[in-house]
């Protein structure tokens, strides 16, 4: 399984109340698939603090987010088939989408790597150059179907997250990256882990599981950390599971209908009749 795109977006971090909130909101419509609301959102955001690399960082996951549901990469039959993972063919990408989503990853990077400069451990920028590191690699593998391009990058957002969570280990959104290659080292052949390695990464699908719990309760990453749950326990024939995270998403997020359509899908498949679940 891919890097998966980190946009169905509590932890401790260092911004203050006012842009949390606006952060937060623009999350939250992110969730709801409402697009346009969450960037004029995120615009003003960046107009107030030009300086945060979150801000650009969002952007960028925004104009992803947009770009997966347009081409109907989001449904759930995608992620459980590793064929349909890398199929070449459907809708294509969209060049000035492609553009928006570079440039927002670039001046993402240019602020982190120069807070780093400051401060080596400054969190926020550890977690923004992870970020630009790990939508680039799920715009690379999931939109243009680069998946083997895309390695490099998947391997340095686990590095970013490794570095976070040792400044501060209960930056639990870092938790999602660990977990996610935890799951794709444990999903590959044995011997492709002697070519494919990582670091601080072994492949237990345990301690995937472990860690994506540990993300849901990141402020940036939570609801998406139940999205990969529900993926990683239908993938590991655990539909009952995936039931329950599915089932809070639908929910917590009802304007979602991609959360509707696959708890239908999977509660009749699984035998549960509406109204007595």
């Amino acid at each position: 399984m891919p890097r998966l795109l980190m946009l169905f977006l509590s932890c401790v971090v260092t911004i203050d109340a006012e842009p949390a909130d606006a952060i937060g909101q623009a999350l939250d419509r992110l969730y709801r698939l409402q697009f346009a609301p969450a960037q004029e959102i995120l615009s003003g955001y960046i107009a107030a603090h030009p300086q945060d690399p979150v801000g650009y960082n969002m952007r960028a996951a925004g104009y992803v987010f947009a770009e997966l549901d347009r081409m109907q990469i989001l449904e759930g039959e995608f992620f459980a088939d590793d064929k349909r993972v890398i199929e070449k063919k459907g809708i294509k990408p969209d060049p000035a989408v492609r553009a928006n989503v570079y440039e927002s990853l670039r001046k993402a990077r240019e602020l982190a790597s120069a807070q780093l400069s400051r401060g080596a451990n400054n969190e926020q920028a550890l977690f923004g150059m992870g970020m630009a590191a790990g939508l680039q690699s799920d715009y690379m593998a999931l939109v243009e179907k680069r998946q083997l391009a895309s390695l490099s990058l998947t391997k340095e957002s686990q590095s970013w997250a490794v570095k976070l969570l040792a400044a501060n280990p209960d930056f639990y959104d870092a938790y999602l990256t660990t977990g996610i290659t935890e799951y794709l080292l444990g999903s590959v052949p044995f011997f492709v882990k002697w070519f494919i390695r990582f670091e601080k990464a072994e492949g237990s699908k345990s301690v995937a599981v472990r860690n994506l719990e540990l993300a849901t309760k990141g402020r940036y990453f939570g609801p998406f950390a139940r999205v990969l749950l529900a993926i990683v326990h239908l993938r590991e024939k655990r539909p009952e599971m995936a039931e329950v995270y599915l089932a809070g998403l639908a929910r917590e997020f009802p304007e979602n209908p991609l959360y509707q359509k696959e708890l239908k899908k999977l509660r009749a498949k699984i035998g549960i009749v509406p109204g007595r679940e």
